[in-house]
């Protein structure tokens, strides 16, 4: 590749990085919390921005009635298509808009974007909406160079990672608005995913009798059946940390309930519980027999209970992102750019989290996760109080994939 080429796309990411800056600090201030995720006005303001650039955002309408349906209020979906002269592939860079509540506890506005010690504070500044800022100014410095350019870009901005992507990167695939050949998704700078597990995400509702606290045996508990369900889940966990993965990067199986909801008041016995569960799968196992040992694990934790009937509903089976032909062409460029950035080795492994790159895979589709970021998730407070992104990692980032998209595009 031509180092005067190199040098210069390099040097314009150095001269408008505060412009870089900038432009995530006004994506990172508009509220995208998910629930209750409307987050139509935020792809209506990032559209305008990009316009700024000269760059028409196709903004793709989720229907109303879809969204509801699906416990969100609005989504639309963004793509930026890039085309240069025949002959070269088209790269699609997705990070996505939609973000966790911020929840309690921060130090800093979590969506003020603060500027402290070298680093930006607010919710999804690491995940993902700093790679929004990421994609965006590589893109910008390579068309800056002038060179001749073969093949395509396209900016993939969506809005249901939160909820599994049905309805972001899957909901444009299935809708024929992009096939790519390549992929790079939202992800951090010191390692390249080439591979996360699959999820299964399940709706328990226990139904039992509400009843008078002072008289329960006019009643059915469903929080005594839902106990038995509790205990059956979590006595499972030995048994799952004794299977492992062989991907570097992912260990065991976990499984956990993170939300429960039931009962009317203090005095009433409980007629009605709502638990939702996640079982996470390595990328070896399959994800059919998992639900279903799954399902059998809690219908026989409720079995023979007088009374009481359970609903099982699937909110999410996710599969698993696995290394496809072509991926590895992405990882070498990457990692030969990311050496020469960081400073250092940049390994390709898997994660234990899912993620949108998924939904490309299961179309065939090769997809990576790079981006910026630190060394791991915990680093970041990614989804917790004070979620942060260190501005150098976001400098360097953009260059790496600047000249990775150099090396796919540039003519010959």
């Amino acid at each position: 590749m031509n180092t005067q080429h190199q040098e210069r796309l390099l040097a314009w990411i150095d001269q408008h990085f505060d412009e870089e800056v900038a432009f995530l600090q006004q994506v990172v201030r508009i509220p995208t919390d998910t629930p209750p995720g409307n987050n139509a006005p935020h792809a209506q303001a990032v559209a305008g921005m990009l316009h700024a650039y000269g760059w028409t955002a196709e903004q793709h309408a989720v229907p109303e009635a879809q969204v509801r349906a699906y416990g969100m209020e609005s989504i639309t979906n963004l793509i930026v298509r890039r085309r240069y002269a025949d002959g070269g592939p088209t790269l699609a860079l997705n990070a996505h808009g939609d973000v966790v509540p911020p929840g309690e506890g921060w130090s800093h506005p979590p969506y003020g974007a603060e500027i402290v010690d070298g680093a930006i504070y607010g919710r999804a500044t690491a995940v993902s909406k700093g790679d929004f800022a990421t994609y965006v100014f590589a893109v910008r410095a390579l068309e800056a160079l002038g060179v001749a350019l073969q093949g395509a870009l396209e900016l993939h901005f969506t809005y249901d990672e939160e909820f599994g992507g049905l309805l972001g990167p899957c909901w444009l695939l299935e809708n024929g608005l992009s096939r790519p050949d390549y992929v790079i998704a939202a992800g951090f700078s010191y390692h390249i995913v080439t591979a996360h597990n699959a999820c299964l995400q399940l709706e328990l509702t226990v139904h039992g009798k509400a009843g008078h606290g002072a008289m329960p045996e006019t009643a059915v508990d469903a929080l005594q059946a839902a106990t038995r369900i509790l205990n059956a889940i979590y006595g499972q966990l030995p048994e799952l940390k004794k299977i492992k993965s062989q991907v570097p990067g992912i260990d065991s199986p976990t499984m956990l309930v993170g939300r429960i909801d039931g009962g009317t008041n203090t005095n009433v016995v409980p007629g009605r519980v709502v638990m939702k569960m996640d079982r996470r799968m390595i990328p070896e196992e399959d994800p059919v027999a998992v639900e279903a040992q799954v399902r059998a694990l809690v219908e026989d934790a409720v079995a023979g209970m007088p009374g009481i009937r359970l609903e099982i509903r699937r909110l999410l089976l996710s599969h698993a992102l696995r290394p496809l032909p072509g991926s590895d062409q992405l990882v070498a460029s990457i990692q030969r750019h990311g050496r020469a950035i960081m400073g250092e080795d940049i390994p390709a492994q898997g994660t234990p989290l899912y993620a949108d790159a998924r939904l490309y895979g299961e179309r065939g589709i090769p997809a990576v996760l790079y981006g910026a970021g630190p060394r791991t998730v915990p680093e970041s407070n990614a989804k917790k109080a004070d979620e942060h992104l260190q501005l150098e990692d976001l400098r360097r980032a953009t260059k790496v994939v600047a000249l990775t998209l150099l090396d796919f595009l540039a003519g010959q």
